[in-house]
């Protein structure tokens, strides 16, 4: 099969150092190339691919040193590069959240879209009702919720290459707890930075801080950290976490937002390492309590959790990864949607539906029964 994926440009594929959704790009790509497809890896020209690559723009775009730059522009012609390229491939396979809507809404029979985002916004609803042609794919099935009338053709979950991370030996002593990933509101290190500190231990913290947090670590994150056991890390890059959460008697979790998947916890899994996480977004649908970890609902019960990681056996941790969460099974997932797509195609039953509209501006949202949609994953 010949199949576009098209990445977003804010980060390489893989990221070199923070980034979710262009790291899973990259998985996805090298193992349909691995299954035998014929990929093409729309991105910047740092990208890492076992596809053929055509790149768009020159590096990616949060780590060009360039001080001024259009991610509109970018992203514009990536959509003209895609479009004028579009009969060379059976499935165009998007991750750039809704943009390419109105440019491929002639061609959405031969599309799929991942959503890797939040969908509780204001506009979104709109959006999803004016173009419904599109086939979506969430990462978690608690991300539909916001949007549950939306064409979802399938769920699937994001997978790791098998041996990219792997468990380490550990180190001696009781270990620390490890916190991954951005520093924000919503993923609330504050609350790893109080379990560490009523558990009587040490908080590592390997994150990235976009300019618009940077307030937030000043002035509520920063005066926490003195005159506790945490060492802020900054961002660390995929060679650098399978020690660091190998290392890690859990990883701490604490969001509070409907997360739509978060890699970080399966990439701890992969290491082994127990993940201890509040039941928000997809996080009941990545952990297996008492197995992969624990789901929390407060402080106390983390605290709790993490005397408890002690018991949890990290080799069944390894395997539940390798059972539920490799790149080859999402790939896998992925290549029957594919199949669905053009076998419909193929047979000529590709119809556009009218998208309604509320006084001819914007679409109301609709229950679904009238769109001709493809044939459902779970």
């Amino acid at each position: 099969m010949k199949i576009a994926q098209i990445a977003p440009l804010y980060e390489a594929v893989p990221p070199r150092l923070y980034g979710g959704t262009e790291r899973i790009v990259a998985y996805l790509t090298d193992a349909l190339v691995d299954l035998g497809h014929r990929v093409t890896l729309f991105s910047s020209a740092d990208a890492r691919t076992k596809a053929k690559l055509v790149a768009v723009r020159d590096q990616a775009i949060r780590l060009d040193p360039r001080p001024f730059k259009s991610d509109l522009a970018a992203h514009l012609s990536l959509l003209d590069e895609v479009a004028g390229r579009s009969a060379e491939f059976d499935v165009l396979h998007f991750h750039i959240d809704l943009i390419h809507f109105p440019m491929f809404k002639r061609m959405a029979h031969k599309t799929v879209t991942t959503i890797h985002g939040r969908l509780d916004l204001s506009d979104l609803a709109g959006v999803y009702a004016r173009w419904p042609q599109f086939s979506l794919v969430s990462i978690s099935h608690n991300q539909r919720l916001a949007l549950p009338h939306a064409n979802w053709a399938a769920n699937v979950q994001h997978g790791l290459p098998p041996f990219l991370l792997t468990p380490r030996p550990r180190k001696g002593g009781d270990g620390y707890l490890a916190f991954l990933g951005r520093i924000s509101p919503e993923k609330r290190p504050d609350r790893a930075i109080e379990i560490a500190q009523r558990s009587g231990l040490a908080l590592k913290i390997a994150a990235k801080v976009d300019a618009g947090d940077a307030a937030y670590l000043r002035e509520q994150i920063a005066p926490m950290m003195k005159g506790a056991p945490v060492e802020f890390i900054g961002e660390i890059g995929d060679d650098e976490k399978a020690e660091f959460l190998s290392g890690a008697m859990a990883l701490l979790f604490p969001i509070d937002w409907p997360e739509p998947f978060g890699l970080v916890m399966i990439e701890a899994m992969a290491c082994g390492t127990p993940v201890i996480a509040w039941p928000c977004g997809s996080a009941p649908e990545v952990v297996e309590d008492g197995v992969t970890g624990f789901l929390v609902d407060s402080i106390d019960s983390a605290i709790s959790a993490v005397e408890r990681a002690r018991t949890l056996d990290r080799t069944a941790i390894r395997a539940a990864f390798e059972q539920r969460f490799t790149s080859s099974m999402m790939a896998g997932n992925y290549l029957k949607l594919y199949n669905l797509v053009t076998a419909r195609a193929a047979a000529g039953r590709v119809r556009e539906p009218r998208p309604a509209r509320t006084n001819g501006l914007v679409p109301a949202v609709r229950d679904g029964d009238d769109m001709d949609r493809i044939g459902k994953i779970p």
